[in-house]
């Protein structure tokens, strides 16, 4: 799970971290960044990780 932190990103982790409980727009409004990023973060997460969808990124984020 320490190689996972690694590639990602310090704001993909955040934004992952986030995707599991909050929409894409939610996300955006707490953090000052535009609904497009936060969606390329949530994408950029799943394709390293290779995850299906932003629960299952969540849940594995929240464990590291």
């Amino acid at each position: 799970t320490g190689e996972i932190a690694q590639l990602l990103s310090s704001r993909e982790l955040q934004v992952g971290r986030l995707g599991g409980e909050l929409s894409n727009t939610e996300i955006a409004e707490r953090l000052s960044i535009s609904r497009r990023t936060v969606e390329n973060h949530i994408a950029n997460g799943l394709k390293k990780t290779g995850l299906a969808n932003r629960k299952e990124l969540a849940r594995l984020l929240q464990s590291l």
